[in-house]
């Protein structure tokens, strides 16, 4: 286990009723396997408080889909007893559950090439001539032009507007626009969020939670169209229910479809900042716990040089001969990692900080 301590508090005042923040940041669907463990943990380490004490939420990805359940009051080894179907609160968290195939693009998308595909010449045709009469204005000068100066420069002004008129018609339908958004769709996710808030007699509104229980949930994700944070909670966004922010959250980008909720496309809010800790800091957090599960692997491989064969001999197995979706997993977490730790120093070095910051993480051989 990674430990990592930001301490700019005064010890030497005890506090009265501080406010303490459990930051969850992402870590996909393995990430989130790991972090309900370690949350087991944290939850038979902690003294005089449980994870389902705290006074400030913030989840993002995969945190956020466990944020919700422990702002309303359900424990760590309760959402792991979902995982096998013996839960009393929670039901079964199937597979399917996560990996809910995105059969409407992929059925609708090629539909869409080929029809429009069928359609261009004809629909090409049809947006050319209904321009015939702007061309004919545009065209009589430059060959007006062209007829007292027929030089190379005139006629390629009697050329340009017919060149304008013909691109401006139509596009040609490029076939990489009609890719699926995504493997899977996450609509399962909120469903199924839903179906267990109602079951357990929770509220699936960040307000109501507030009055209810004096938590501040806040889940974090990304507007995909103007690339903005959106963060979701009781004094923040409310245009969302708790279960469709989780949905938004957790709309990992390729993985996942992105979520089109009341016309809003949303991402995983991983993408503008891995962990979000300014957003307890910013609503009066005095300790922020933040669990990040999300880090690069240290892959021990050694390498010796063999004079005599005059090459390397290499024993482990490297990253790169293990296909490109490991390379790319590698260095998603390390650009994930590495901005965790910049944000950290910032703390670090900032005077007007006076909180602490425990960041909890797996060991690099984890």
């Amino acid at each position: 286990m990674g430990l990592t301590i930001v301490h700019k508090s005064d010890l030497t005042t005890r506090k009265k009723n501080p406010r303490v923040a459990l930051v969850l940041a992402g870590g996909a669907v393995t990430g989130g396997a790991y972090k309900l463990g370690g949350l087991k943990a944290l939850d038979d380490f902690l003294v005089n408080r449980k994870t389902t004490d705290f006074d400030i939420y913030v989840g993002l990805s995969a945190g956020a889909f466990l944020a919700a359940p422990l702002a309303g009051g359900v424990t760590p080894p309760e959402m792991l007893r979902s995982l096998d179907g013996t839960s009393e609160d929670f039901t079964y968290l199937s597979p399917l559950d996560f990996y809910n195939p995105n059969l409407t693009e992929f059925a609708q998308k090629p539909l869409e090439f080929l029809v429009d595909l069928l359609t261009y010449v004809p629909s090409a045709l049809y947006d050319f001539l209904a321009q015939t009469p702007e061309l004919v204005r545009a065209l009589q000068e430059p060959l007006a032009q062209a007829r007292r100066r027929p030089t190379l420069a005139n006629l390629i002004e009697c050329v340009k507007p017919v060149i304008d008129a013909v691109g401006a018609a139509r596009e040609f339908p490029f076939p990489l626009a009609y890719l699926p958004s995504g493997l899977f769709d996450n609509a399962s996710l909120e469903r199924y969020l839903r179906h267990n808030i109602d079951r357990r007699g929770m509220t699936n509104d960040f307000r109501v939670l507030y009055r209810l229980r004096q938590v501040e949930l806040y889940i974090v994700a990304m507007n995909l169209d103007t690339a903005e944070r959106v963060v979701f909670g009781h004094d923040e966004d409310t245009s969302l229910t708790i279960s469709e922010a989780v949905q938004a959250s957790t709309a990992l980008p390729g993985f996942y479809k992105p979520a089109r909720l009341k016309g809003v496309d949303y991402v995983d809010g991983g993408v503008r900042r891995t962990a979000n800790i300014d957003v307890a800091i910013e609503h009066g957090a005095e300790l922020v716990i933040c669990y990040n599960p999300f880090r690069p692997f240290h892959n021990r491989v050694v390498r010796r040089f063999l004079p005599e064969k005059g090459r390397y001999e290499i024993e482990g197995r490297p990253l790169a001969s293990q296909g490109m979706l490991t390379v790319l997993n590698q260095v998603l977490r390390t650009l994930l990692h590495s901005r965790l730790q910049l944000g950290i120093q910032q703390y670090q070095d900032d005077p007007s900080f006076q909180g602490d910051i425990i960041l909890l993480e797996p060991g690099e051989t984890d």
